[in-house]
């Protein structure tokens, strides 16, 4: 007798295109922010192109670093409440939720408050070879970026409970005039009033305050299934807490060793070996530019658009991934594993080829030498020739797993690879002590190849089946209540369809 292969409409397809989406939406205007910042900052200021796109986007790396701590307790909180509503669990996806708004809020606030109290030693430490002119830009950006710190982590909060319910159209709304706030306040403050460097992060942080009032606002709508009572009399519950922290403990550590990771390969292009003789001063004395920085600052910037849908997938996945283990059948997370990473290999196929096609273009943008204008081209046809086919395995597969509570595991594995490859190999390709210099393709050479390796580690790792005993919710089927849930949250989509009530 022929098997009838089971149909699941936990996610229909009407309702993954609602939630996936406007996730890329938002994460494209997010993400392409710092490509624009680059540009508006290097056009803004004549003669210091270099030295301030090398600051910004160093500076962004620095702040990313931190900013993984409280994103990743967003992460673990999305992934808890999507598998309690997965199971139905309502009132304790609710309880889970105003949790990780406090302990997001507290984690955020002592950042903000070292980085302010140790802003400047923290430049010199990263920025050691750098001009002086550099690191005096270095410093303010850091300083005003760090006083956004805690409207991000609101945000990110409230955007990460919004969208595992589904309301991912909510975030899109607030992402769009983030956006466009940013970039009139970078004009203001650039072209107007000529704020230089502090003007970017001026327009930066005032854009950041925006969406974490307004997600904040409609994550406590009583027409949510989950919502944040605010004014509700608060206690800390050690259940949700240790959960919370069991789910986003291992990716903040992964998240953060990764960028820290990031941060030294740049560090290892940024030495003196690279600098480079471009004139002398009145007084005789050398005037040295760092092309392989520059040329860094603009692939990357660029490069982060190609991983842009992506990342938006790669986001949904948290939701459709640990909705589908909230019902308990094994099967049906099987089913959404791979339709996720069929959706995920079309949009980043796309998003690649559309970026580089415009690669070109892009470049020209940018107020940079000619020679790290080349540099920048041969970094970008390298990686972007190889995102085709790892971007999928190595950073999709990453949000299966954590989706299923298999976080332990992603933690170690892209730890390992990201010290052998990353670190490892950069190290030996770029440093003139080992002998190779070559500078930042040496630095993208490594991490491409970061990128195959963790292809293999995650993708054996879900070929393996391991990650079905990691949640604990995959041994009893609560499939009768996961649909009633996934029916009330598809008939709000239906009515809810715009969000023109906000």
């Amino acid at each position: 007798m022929e098997k009838v292969k089971k149909k699941y409409t936990l996610f229909t397809g009407k309702a993954l295109a609602y939630l996936i989406i406007p996730i890329c939406i938002e994460s494209a205007l997010s993400m392409s922010l710092g490509m624009i910042d680059g540009i508006m900052a290097t056009n803004g200021v004549s003669g210091a192109g270099n030295k301030i796109l090398s600051a910004i986007t160093e500076v962004d790396q620095i702040s990313s670093l931190l900013i993984q701590l409280f994103v990743a307790f967003s992460t673990g909180g999305a992934i808890l409440t999507a598998q309690l509503l997965g199971a139905g669990k309502v009132e304790d996806a609710n309880k889970s939720a105003k949790q990780l708004l406090v302990i997001i809020l507290l984690v955020s606030l002592v950042l903000m408050g070292l980085c302010m109290a140790l802003n400047r030693p923290i430049i010199e430490l990263l920025f050691s070879d750098a001009s002086a002119e550099t690191k005096d830009y270095g410093r303010k950006y850091f300083l005003i970026m760090a006083a956004s710190y805690p409207f991000l982590a609101i945000f990110n909060c409230c955007a990460a409970v919004l969208r595992a319910q589904r309301k991912s159209m909510n975030t899109m709304l607030s992402g769009i005039i983030s956006f466009f706030l940013n970039i009139g306040f970078n004009a203001i403050f650039l072209y107007a009033a000529r704020l230089e460097v502090v003007g970017v992060a001026l327009g930066t942080l005032l854009a950041r305050i925006f969406p974490a009032a307004f997600t904040l606002f409609l994550v406590t709508r009583k027409s949510n299934i989950v919502r944040i009572k605010i004014f509700e009399k608060f206690r800390f519950d050690g259940g949700h807490i240790k959960q919370i922290l069991k789910l986003g403990v291992p990716s903040g550590i992964e998240s953060s060793l990764f960028q820290l990771g990031k941060i030294l390969v740049i560090v290892f292009i940024s030495i003196g070996a690279y600098n480079t003789v471009i004139g002398y001063t009145a007084d005789g004395k050398e005037i040295l530019d760092n092309f392989q920085t520059a040329a860094n600052s603009a692939a990357y910037n660029i490069n982060t658009m190609a991983s842009i849908v992506g990342n938006g997938i790669n986001t949904a996945t948290l939701t459709v991934i640990g909705q589908a283990v909230g019902t308990g059948e094994v099967d049906q997370v099987k089913y959404y594993i791979k339709k996720m990473l069929l959706i995920n290999y079309i949009g980043n196929a796309a998003c690649v080829g559309l970026v580089w096609g415009l690669s070109e273009p892009l470049l020209s943008f940018y107020n940079i030498s000619p020679e790290a204008r080349t540099i920048a081209r041969k970094c970008l046809t390298l990686c972007l020739s190889i995102q085709f086919v790892t971007y999928p395995l190595s950073f999709g597969l990453p949000a299966v797993l954590k989706a299923t509570s298999d976080v332990k595991y992603v933690m170690f594995a892209a730890i390992m690879s990201m010290i052998l490859m990353r670190v490892g190999l950069c190290y030996i390709l770029t440093c003139e002590w080992v002998g190779a210099k070559l500078g930042a393709m040496g630095l993208w050479i490594g991490m491409v190849s970061d990128w195959g390796v963790r292809s293999l580690l995650f993708g054996g790792r879900v070929l393996s089946g391991r990650w079905k005993k990691a949640s604990g919710r995959l041994d009893t089927p609560v499939a009768v209540t996961a649909q009633g849930t996934a029916e009330i949250i598809n008939e709000e989509m239906e009515n809810e369809e715009v969000h023109t009530d906000v």
